[in-house]
């Protein structure tokens, strides 16, 4: 998309509003609301604006336009995969409209049209355990080819699990991140970032060169769950950003799913608690679609609730390897438990333990504890 001087300087505007201190989303939207336009903002009478706004945010709109955002945005906008998306605009996500307080614009970079694709936001633990993050990318795989993309927060453990899912299936996926876009944070994911940019999307509503701050997640967190149309969360403490994520859902109407994991994992606690208070548990695919009453596509495959069926009658396993799985169970168990379940000796239950997670069916874990992976 080609912008020109005229467009730049008219957006240039949002910018510098958005930049004063004191104007949050919701003062912002006060002032579009009694005035139209951020040109009519600036426009405006010091007494005018007083109606408005405090005093002290008058006087500092009363000051004029910062010329620095002009030149920093032309030359963001140089580059064909970047934009910056304003209330103004028809690409504007019309989701966000719904919610209280809609970021006035965003900072984008990718496929806008994903914008108003219908969505699933897709959130976790940053230190999900290794069951937990199969489980996202299997479920945003499926959910992608049941056209929905999936939204996170490029976070890693669970966010980077659930966009990788997505890329994978060849699906849509938007990275909603609490920096500026020419940062990438976490350092870990810039790889994943180039692959999102390249298939995806990725928006911000924080200024160009902005670092990571705490304060901004929460905020960042009410974009994600407002993109969608529903917030699967797949591992979270009872503390933590994930459980903002789906509060923040649940306050603009949004559908608040989770999926259950051990009573002895603590990143099963903050899904619990949200089955608890009235989210739908979650342990198919179906569980999603159906409440969500999204229609399969002709192709549409199913990973997390089907096992493919053995055509050639040949087993994958010896029947001592499947008396070990299926004694696993999904919680962790150190080697002597697994020994006395299954009455096998020490070295047999080495060597099936290891050859089961060359083959991807279990994750050892710390403190000498394996675990069965879906």
């Amino acid at each position: 998309m080609t912008i020109n001087r005229e467009e730049i300087a008219e957006k240039s505007l949002w910018v510098s509003l958005g930049s004063i201190s004191g104007v949050g989303s919701q003062t912002y939207c006060n002032l579009l609301k009694a005035f139209g336009s951020p040109a009519n903002v600036y426009a405006a009478s010091l007494s005018q604006l007083k109606e408005v706004v405090s005093a002290n945010i008058a006087s500092l709109i009363n000051r004029g336009v910062d010329q620095e955002h002009f030149s920093s945005l032309a030359q963001w906008l140089a580059s064909p995969d970047n934009h910056l998306v304003t209330l103004a605009d028809t690409e504007y996500p019309q989701s966000l409209l719904e919610i209280s307080d809609p970021p006035p614009y965003l900072y984008a970079k990718g496929n806008l049209a994903l914008l108003n694709q219908p969505s699933i936001a897709i959130v976790g633990s940053r230190n999900a355990s290794v069951q937990g993050e199969k489980n996202a990318e299997a479920f945003a795989y499926d959910l992608s080819h049941h056209g929905l993309c999936i939204v996170s927060g490029l976070a890693l453990g669970i966010d980077g699990a659930a966009h990788r899912g997505a890329l994978r299936a060849n699906g849509a996926t938007i990275a909603v991140v609490g920096t500026g876009l020419d940062i990438v944070y976490p350092a870990k994911h810039r790889e994943l970032a180039h692959q999102i940019v390249e298939h995806g999307l990725i928006v911000s509503e924080f200024a160009l060169g902005t670092p990571s701050k705490p304060q901004n997640f929460p905020k960042r967190n009410r974009i994600i769950s407002g993109l969608s149309l529903g917030c699967l969360v797949v591992e979270a403490n009872i503390q933590s950003g994930s459980q903002i994520t789906a509060r923040m859902a649940a306050e603009q109407g949004r559908e608040i799913f989770a999926i259950p994991g051990s009573i002895h994992s603590p990143m099963s606690k903050g899904c619990h608690q949200l089955i608890k208070q009235g989210a739908k548990l979650v342990d198919c695919l179906q569980d999603i679609t159906e409440e969500l009453k999204i229609q399969s596509r002709a192709d549409a495959t199913s990973s997390t609730t089907q096992t493919p069926k053995n055509t050639d009658n040949t087993s994958t396993s010896t029947p001592p390897e499947q008396l070990l799985l299926d004694t696993m169970g999904f919680d962790p168990a150190p080697l002597e438990r697994l020994v006395t379940l299954t009455g096998l000796t020490v070295a047999e239950v080495s060597s099936m333990l290891m050859l089961l997670e060359l083959e991807g069916k279990v994750a050892s874990l710390s403190g000498g504890q394996y675990q069965k992976i879906m």
